[in-house]
């Protein structure tokens, strides 16, 4: 896809972040939106934001995508309004941070259902028509965690493990074709996914971050030159030069250690 002007991108976990960025991004180069997240009054704000500022369509859903069922919810709700998904995004996700008996099932259950079950079912349920129309594609969004054991997140970088090795599976058999998915793996970038993910170290609000706008670009540039995989931010050499040069175990106490300085 070279050109998305008038295009309809759907974008999940819209209303900060890196999903608020894409939302601007997507509506500069001409395409109208569908924008999804729990938060009703910053998905509204940003939708009005769009629709004056670059004079495209935006229609903002508000819905859960952490509970049971709500992938299906979204897909039934736009069908319900005529709309026809050329691009999906599935940006939303949520992280947990500190040691692993920190957090109740509960918690780990509901970051696996967004992570993991509700990404891929949106997969499931719009990719036959894209290949059908033998156009568009999906823009899912892991993290350098995706590369490497990460201590102290380990549910949260197995979750995005996940996302890697499956956008990457599913461009393989998207090959010969006009429709491709494109793996974003940012490194720290500058959200709200600290705070949400109640992390209880100090430094990690001090290291180095990428902007949410510089991690879109690179995302939807990656998208429209038909890459696998991009990734941006300043650990993007590190996290995947690591696993390389040094032995698993070597790499686990890194990382370990960064979380604990």
């Amino acid at each position: 896809m070279k050109n998305l002007k008038s295009k309809m991108i759907l974008i999940t976990g819209a209303s900060s972040g890196i999903g608020e960025a894409f939302v601007h991004q997507f509506a500069e180069l001409g395409a109208n939106l569908i924008i999804a997240a729990r938060s009703e009054n910053e998905l509204n704000n940003i939708a009005g934001t769009v629709k004056e500022k670059y004079k495209v369509a935006c229609y903002p859903i508000v819905l859960d995508l952490s509970k049971e069922n709500a992938a299906k919810e979204l897909f039934e709700k736009i069908n319900s309004l005529n709309l026809d998904v050329d691009v999906l995004v599935n940006n939303a996700g949520v992280g947990a941070i500190g040691k692993f008996e920190d957090y109740d099932l509960e918690r780990y259950q509901s970051m696996l259902q967004l992570n993991i079950n509700a990404l891929t079912e949106l997969c499931l349920l719009y990719l036959p028509s894209m290949k059908k129309k033998n156009s568009g594609g999906i823009i899912n969004v892991a993290s350098t965690a995706a590369f490497l054991p990460i201590p102290y997140s380990a549910v949260y970088a197995a979750s995005k493990s996940y996302v890697l090795s499956f956008s990457e599976s599913l461009f393989g058999e998207l090959y010969g074709t006009n429709v491709t998915v494109t793996c974003l793996c940012p490194s720290r970038t500058k959200t709200n996914f600290a705070k949400n993910a109640n992390s209880p170290f100090k430094t990690y609000e001090s290291r180095p971050y990428d902007t949410p706008d510089n991690s879109a670009k690179v995302g939807i540039n990656g998208f429209l030159k038909g890459k696998n995989t991009v990734i941006s931010g300043p650990q993007k050499l590190l996290v995947t030069l690591l696993p390389r040069l040094l032995s698993r175990s070597r790499v686990i106490k890194l990382t370990s250690t960064q979380y604990q300085k």
